[in-house]
C-alpha cells in the first residue's frame, strides 16, 4: 500500500458514478426510508452488534412500543432492557445508554435533537461513530462516515494504507459538500454488497471498477480481509486490465488492447479477437466500455 493514496483525477465521475448506481437500486431499510433522527438513532445502536437484516423486525418492534423520544424517556428502564435482552441485541448496556439518551434529549433538548455530530455525541452512548450516521441520516449535516465497509472500500480502491488518519482524510476528500446523507449510505451500500470480504465486483455491478486499484491487480486484501481469494488468470483478472489499459492510453483499437491484456493474445488464437470481443461485451453491457468497429474506449 502507498504511504499517502491519492483520488483519481476525475474524481467528480467516480462521485457520480457511486450515487447513480446507489439510487438506481439498493437495499430497502425503513430506517433509510425516513429523516426522524429517533427511529435512526434507534437503528444504529440496533446494528452495532447485529446483522440489519436481523435488526428489521427488533425494530418495528421497539417502535410500536416507544414510538417516540418522549415514550422511551418516559419508559421503565428495566423495560427496556428486557426488551434487548428478549431479541438478542447485544450488550445490555446500549438499551441502557439509548433510554438514558432519550431522557437528555426530552430533558435538555425539549425534545429536539441535536443538529450535529458534536451536538449528538453528547449524548450518553451516542460514540463518533454512530453522532455522525444520525447527523447525516436525519439531518445531512454529518461527516463522511468511516466504519469497517468503508475502510475496506478505500483500501482496495484507492491502494490507502491501513491507517485510521488516511482512511478520514480520504473519505473527506471523497464525499461531495452537503450531500452526506446519500453519500454515507452509498458508500457503506457498496462495502456492504459489492465490496464485501469476499468481492461481487461484476455481479454487484460495482460502480469504481474503472478506478479500483484492487480490481485492476487482484488484489482483494483489506485490514479485515488477510487472505488473498484466488484471482490469477480469472475473467475478472482481464476485465481489470481491459479497464486499466483503457484508462492509461485512452482508445485503443483491439488488437493493441489485447496485447496489454495478456501476453498470449494472438488476433486469431484461442485468446484473440473473438475473445476479446466477448469480454468487451460484458464490459459494454456494464456500461464500462465503449466499442465502436475495431477500437474500445471507456464509457465515461
Amino acid at each position: 500500500m502507498s504511504e499517502a493514496a491519492q483520488l483519481p483525477e476525475d474524481v467528480d465521475a467516480v462521485r457520480e458514478a457511486l450515487v447513480s448506481w446507489y439510487e438506481a437500486d439498493h437495499r430497502s431499510y425503513p430506517w433509510r426510508e425516513t429523516t426522524d433522527p429517533y427511529p435512526i438513532l434507534v437503528s444504529e445502536v440496533m446494528s452495532q452488534q447485529t446483522q440489519l437484516d436481523r435488526v428489521e423486525s427488533a425494530w418495528h418492534a421497539f417502535l410500536d412500543r416507544w414510538p417516540t423520544v418522549e415514550a422511551l424517556a418516559a419508559a421503565d428502564r428495566a423495560d427496556v432492557v428486557g426488551f434487548w435482552t428478549d431479541h438478542s441485541l447485544g450488550y445490555n448496556n446500549r438499551a441502557t445508554y439509548l433510554h438514558e439518551a432519550a431522557g437528555q434529549v426530552v430533558d435538555e433538548h425539549g425534545g429536539e435533537f441535536p443538529r450535529t455530530p458534536k451536538g449528538l455525541s453528547e449524548l450518553m452512548g451516542v460514540g463518533p461513530y454512530t453522532a455522525n450516521a444520525v447527523a447525516s441520516f436525519a439531518f445531512n449535516e454529518g461527516n463522511a462516515v468511516v466504519d469497517t465497509n468503508v475502510k475496506r472500500v478505500l483500501y482496495r480502491a484507492f491502494d490507502a494504507p491501513d491507517d485510521d488518519a488516511e482512511f478520514e482524510r480520504l473519505a473527506g476528500e471523497l464525499m461531495p459538500d452537503g450531500e452526506s446523507r446519500v453519500w454515507n449510505n452509498a458508500v457503506m451500500e457498496l462495502g456492504g454488497v459489492a465490496c464485501g470480504k469476499t468481492p461481487a465486483c461484476d455481479e454487484q455491478d460495482c460502480p469504481w471498477r474503472a478506478w479500483c486499484h484492487a480490481y485492476e491487480t487482484g488484489d482483494f486484501t483489506a485490514p479485515d480481509v488477510p487472505t488473498q481469494p484466488a484471482f490469477e488468470g480469472s475473467r475478472r483478472q482481464m476485465r481489470g486490465r481491459v479497464l486499466s489499459a483503457l484508462r492509461e492510453h485512452g482508445e485503443l483499437d483491439l488488437d493493441a488492447l489485447g496485447h496489454r491484456v495478456r501476453v498470449d493474445y494472438a488476433p486469431d488464437g484461442e485468446y484473440g479477437r473473438e475473445w476479446l470481443r466477448d469480454l468487451l461485451g460484458d464490459l459494454e453491457s456494464d456500461g464500462l466500455v465503449a466499442v465502436e468497429g475495431d477500437r474500445a474506449r471507456l464509457a465515461r
